[in-house]
C-alpha cells in the first residue's frame, strides 16, 4: 500500500513537472511568434507612419537640431534683418498670407523704380514703403525675402510712383521659385513627404498649412507638364524603347482601400524616361502609350501585355531581358544547384562580353561583329544546354528549374534580338535603375490620394530622373525652367527638356532672387 502511494506521488510529481515544462515552452513559443510577426511587419508589412512618428517624438528622436545657416562673409552683399515678428506686426498675416516668427532670417531687397528715380532729387519725396514677403529656401534652411518698394511722390504734380511687385512663378503665391524647387526636390528626390516638410517648417518658426504645400506642388508640376509632354514625344521617336511597369496605390477604391494603379516607364535611346500612369496593367496601355506609329524594337521583361501589343504590330520587334531569365535560374539554385549554376555561368559569360564591349567603347558594326564572334557561340551553347536539361526524366513539373527552362524557351527569339541589332541592350536593367525612385518613394509617401496626383508624380519624376541620367543638377534645372516656361515659345518647349536644356541654358541658368542677393 505504501509502495502504491509512493508510485502515485511520483507520477503526480512528474505530471506537474511536465505541465510546468509545457507552460514554459508555450510561453517561449508565443514570444518567438511575436518576434517573428514583428520582423515580418518590419520587412514586409505596411507600417503606420503617424504612429511611428508619435513614438519618435515622445522619445525626442524624431528631429535633430537643424544645422545653422552659415553667416555671410564680409564680401557678400547680404543684409539679414531679424524681425520681431508677431510683436512688431501685431500677429498679422503678411500681404501674401505668410506667417513667420522672429527667429526666421529676413533678407531685404530694395526694388528700384527707374521711372521714380528719373525725377530730380529735389523734386522727389518718399512718402511710404510697400512691403511684400515671399518664402525662399537655401539648402538646409529657410529665408524670408522682404521686398521693399519705395512709394515716391512727385511734388511737382503730386503723382505717386512705386515699383510693381516683382514677377513670381506662381502669381499671388507666398513661395519664391527657390522654395518651389526645394519643395519638389525634397519630396521627389529625397522622398520626404509633405507632412514632414511641414513639420520642418514649423520647427524653423514658419507657419504654412499642409494644404498650401500640396497646392504649391500641384501648381508647380502643372507648369512643367508641357515639358514632360515634349520629352515623351521625343522618346517615342526612338528606334529602341525599353518599357516596364511598377505598381502604385492611387485614388480611393472600396471603403478603407486604395485603388491599384501602375506606372509604365518608357526609356528612350537618348537616355530619357517618362512615367505614364494608368489604372490598368493590360496591353491597351502599351497601345495607347506607343501609338500606331512606333515601328522599332521594344525591350521588355516579357510580360504578356507587351507580347499582345507586338502580335498586333508586325513592324515592331520584341526583345526580352536576359536579367529576368537569370533570375529564374537563381530561383532554382536551392532545388538544383548544379544545373542552375551551369545556366548562370553561361549567362554570366554574356554579361562579361558586354562589359568588354563597354570597355572597348564599341558601337555600331564593331559592336555587332564583337557580339557575333563572342556572344553568339555562348547563346548557342546555352540553348543546347537547355535542350539537354529538358530531356531529364527526374525533373518534376513543379521543379523551379523546369519552370526556368520553360520561361526561356518561350522567349528564345526575343532573347536573341540583341545579336542582330547593336543598339538593343542585353537587358532592361538601365530602365529598372531609372524607375527606382518610384518604389523608394512609395516606402515613404505610401500612396497617392488621387489618380491626378499620381499623374503629377509621373511628370515630375520623369524630369528629375532624366536630370540624373544627364548629370544635370535638379535644383538649378527647376529654378530655371519654372521661371522660363511661362515666357518660352510653346513651339520650342522641347528646348526645356533636361537633355536639351543642358546644352542650351545650363551655362547661364536663370536664378532666384535669393541667389541674386546672396552673390
Amino acid at each position: 500500500m505504501v509502495e502504491a502511494t509512493s508510485k502515485t506521488d511520483s507520477t503526480t510529481s512528474e505530471n506537474v513537472q511536465l505541465r510546468n515544462e509545457n507552460d514554459a515552452l508555450r510561453e517561449e513559443l508565443q514570444s518567438v511568434k511575436q518576434q517573428l510577426a514583428w520582423l515580418q511587419r518590419q520587412v514586409f508589412g505596411r507600417k503606420s507612419e503617424k504612429r511611428l512618428i508619435d513614438q519618435d517624438a515622445r522619445s525626442g528622436l524624431l528631429f535633430n537640431a537643424l544645422p545653422e545657416s552659415e553667416s555671410p562673409t564680409p564680401t557678400e552683399q547680404v543684409s539679414y534683418t531679424r524681425r520681431k515678428g508677431a510683436k512688431e506686426r501685431g500677429d498679422a498675416v503678411t500681404d501674401s498670407g505668410l506667417r513667420f516668427n522672429e527667429d526666421v532670417p529676413v533678407e531685404v531687397i530694395h526694388v528700384a523704380d527707374p521711372e521714380a528715380e528719373s525725377i530730380p532729387r529735389e523734386h522727389r519725396e518718399v512718402i511710404d514703403e510697400k512691403v511684400t514677403h515671399r518664402l525662399a529656401q537655401r539648402p538646409g534652411s529657410y529665408v524670408v525675402l522682404e521686398y521693399r518698394r519705395a512709394v515716391v511722390k512727385d511734388k511737382r504734380s503730386d503723382h505717386i510712383h512705386t515699383a510693381p511687385t516683382p514677377a513670381n512663378v506662381l502669381e499671388g503665391s507666398l513661395a519664391d521659385v527657390s522654395f518651389l524647387a526645394g519643395l519638389l526636390i525634397d519630396k521627389f528626390c529625397y522622398h520626404l513627404p509633405l507632412y514632414r516638410q511641414h513639420q520642418r517648417l514649423a520647427m524653423s518658426g514658419i507657419t504654412v498649412s499642409r494644404n498650401t504645400l500640396t497646392q504649391l506642388v500641384e501648381r508647380a508640376i502643372r507648369l512643367l507638364k508641357p515639358v514632360y509632354d515634349a520629352q515623351l514625344e521625343h522618346i517615342l521617336r526612338s528606334k529602341v524603347l525599353a518599357m516596364d511597369e511598377t505598381p502604385i496605390k492611387a485614388g480611393r477604391g472600396k471603403p478603407g482601400k486604395m485603388k491599384q494603379g501602375w506606372f509604365w516607364p518608357v526609356y528612350g535611346e537618348d537616355d530619357e524616361v517618362c512615367f505614364i500612369f494608368s489604372d490598368s496593367r493590360g496591353s491597351k496601355v502599351v497601345t495607347q502609350a506607343l501609338g500606331e506609329h512606333f515601328d522599332g524594337t521594344l525591350v521588355t521583361d516579357g510580360h504578356s501585355a507587351y507580347t499582345k501589343y507586338v502580335d498586333q504590330r508586325p513592324a515592331v520587334t520584341h526583345a526580352n531581358c536576359w536579367a529576368h531569365a537569370r533570375r529564374k535560374f537563381e530561383a532554382a539554385l536551392k532545388a538544383e544547384p548544379k544545373a542552375a549554376n551551369e545556366a548562370l555561368e553561361l549567362i554570366g559569360q554574356l554579361y562579361q562580353i558586354e562589359r568588354q564591349i563597354r570597355q572597348k567603347d564599341l558601337h555600331g558594326d564593331k559592336k555587332l561583329t564583337w557580339r557575333a564572334e563572342h556572344s553568339l557561340p555562348v547563346v548557342k551553347a546555352f540553348w543546347a544546354w537547355c535542350d539537354q536539361q529538358r530531356q531529364r526524366m527526374d525533373l518534376a513539373r513543379s521543379s523551379p528549374l523546369l519552370k526556368a527552362l520553360g520561361y526561356v524557351a518561350g522567349r528564345q527569339a526575343a532573347l536573341q534580338v540583341f545579336l542582330s541589332d547593336p543598339d538593343v541592350p542585353i537587358d532592361t536593367n538601365h530602365l529598372e535603375r531609372a524607375l527606382r525612385p518610384i518604389p523608394m518613394g512609395r516606402k515613404n509617401w505610401l500612396f497617392s490620394w488621387s489618380e491626378l496626383g499620381a499623374r503629377h508624380i509621373g511628370v515630375i519624376q520623369s524630369l528629375l530622373v532624366t536630370c540624373r541620367l544627364h548629370e544635370v543638377d535638379p535644383y538649378t534645372y527647376l529654378v530655371d525652367v519654372l521661371q522660363r516656361v511661362n515666357e518660352h515659345p510653346a513651339s520650342r518647349v522641347g528646348e526645356l527638356v533636361p537633355q536639351v536644356w543642358k546644352d542650351t541654358f545650363a551655362g547661364e541658368p536663370l536664378v532666384s532672387d535669393l541667389q541674386r542677393v546672396s552673390r
